[in-house]
């Protein structure tokens, strides 16, 4: 990476922008003085190989961030073929393309099989879902190239662009229908909300570092635990949650603890991680 200084005709792009994370580091480009230009998959199918290429072609944009994922471990599980195409290779193709480009990659927790817990950056993949394990894979092309960033984050809250993305939306739009949420109470994650996610990728951006960084919140929260965040936080939709045992789920894989440890990526920033619980109660205004 060689920082975020952009030619002034330039825009850099940001694919995925029509999902959670994309559409904040699109939304807050301009605070960092980067022009960039948010692609939805009505704008570009990364998957169709000699558009992009075109399109690469015409921009020569100046830094990629690849956002855009068949993110959906379910949808990943029922359908690893086209979670290949998705993640790995349309990721192996602008990864090629970016040669004289900063390329920043957007990995998962989920590359971890969850044994553990507390994971850093020198730490073995091991994934044990389709959706993980594409994301692996995508880690290893991404390696090659000369100027990279892997940033591994876990699960984000905030408003997505059609209101449907983030779990914190799909946690209201169930308790709204009048269901109940079922949630494991040792299924761990680290939960982190999009706009700090996108804070933390400019401030990467800007001091042009590669590598691998785990981006996550500083709270190891069970899923249970998050649940009850968001439930407190909307009362008005009398929500329900069964708390309920991984060990009594007859499902696809799931890895029981992908928490992420950031100290790594924390020694870099110019502002602590927050962990969830005080975050909340720090921004009653923010999306969740």
């Amino acid at each position: 990476m060689s920082g975020a200084q952009t030619d002034p005709g330039s825009c850099a792009w940001v694919t995925g922008a029509g999902g959670l994370i994309g559409s904040y580091i699109v939304q807050t480009a301009k605070e960092w003085g980067i022009k960039a230009v948010g692609l939805t998959r009505a704008d570009l199918d990364i998957t169709d190989f000699a558009a992009v290429e075109r399109r690469f072609r015409a921009e020569q944009p100046p830094l990629i961030i690849h956002c855009a994922a068949m993110s959906r471990s379910p949808d990943c599980q029922a359908n690893p073929a086209r979670a290949l195409t998705v993640n790995v290779d349309a990721t192996a193709h602008l990864a090629a393309l970016v040669r004289e480009s900063d390329f920043l990659f957007f990995s998962s927790d989920l590359v971890f099989d969850g044994k553990k817990g507390n994971y850093v950056e020198t730490d073995e993949v091991s994934p044990i879902t389709a959706y993980g394990e594409s994301k692996a894979a995508a880690e290893q092309i991404v390696l090659k190239t000369g100027r990279h960033m892997i940033v591994r984050t876990s699960i984000n809250s905030g408003a997505s662009p059609k209101g449907n993305t983030a779990y914190n939306e799909l946690f209201r739009e169930a308790w709204a229908e009048g269901k109940t949420t079922p949630l494991f109470f040792d299924e761990f994650r680290s939960p982190i909300p999009a706009s700090v996610t996108a804070r933390a990728i400019w401030e990467l951006v800007a001091k042009g570092l590669g590598g691998i960084y785990h981006l996550a919140g500083a709270e190891r929260l069970s899923r249970a635990q998050i649940g009850q965040l968001a439930a407190s936080r909307h009362p008005e939709l009398n929500p329900k949650i069964h708390e309920c045992s991984l060990k009594e789920y007859k499902g696809a894989p799931r890895s029981a603890d992908a928490s992420l440890n950031c100290a790594k990526l924390q020694k870099i920033l110019s502002f602590p991680l927050p962990g969830l619980t005080q975050w909340l109660l720090d921004h009653p205004e923010e999306a969740f």
